[in-house]
């Protein structure tokens, strides 16, 4: 996984998680990347605000220290806007079962349905019945459209 801070047209600051660089390319020329703040499609990479670790030069006879990188927490409305694009990535890359989740994801458990990456509705006594079973579930809390904006 490659994390990008990313700047729209607009100068939004955001970053973006991509498998790979060829991934960030494929999805900017796809149209799959957009501003969480404007929703404009004009994004551009901009340097990082990380600093990234190096070695002090140590006194002879005396080991190397490394330098421990750092990083800003994000600000409410970036975590919104990062949660935004987790969410958004999750909505398009998995099957909406709906109700059906839980009936599904145990088809998929015992070999009865192919293995796919699904989403849907399930309780919490739902999900933890499912994790006694050892079948791995995110339960993900429900945000309305106009609280990710």
């Amino acid at each position: 996984m490659i994390i990008y801070d990313l700047c729209c047209d607009n100068d939004h600051r955001f970053e973006g998680w991509f498998h790979s660089a060829d991934d960030f390319t494929e999805q900017l020329e796809r149209r799959f990347v957009s501003c969480p703040q404007c929703d404009s499609h004009q994004v551009r990479r901009v340097p990082s605000a990380v600093a990234i670790g190096t070695s002090a030069a140590a006194a002879p006879g005396m080991p190397s220290v490394a330098l421990s990188g750092t990083a800003m927490m994000p600000a409410g409305k970036q975590v919104m806007a990062l949660y935004r694009q987790l969410i958004q990535a999750v909505v398009e890359s998995c099957e909406d079962v709906g109700e059906g989740f839980v009936d599904e994801a145990r088809k998929m458990h015992y070999n009865e349905a192919p293995e796919r990456p699904i989403r849907g509705a399930a309780t919490e006594d739902e999900c933890e019945a499912l994790r006694d079973e050892g079948i791995e579930v995110i339960r993900l809390p429900s945000i309305k459209d106009e609280e990710l904006n």
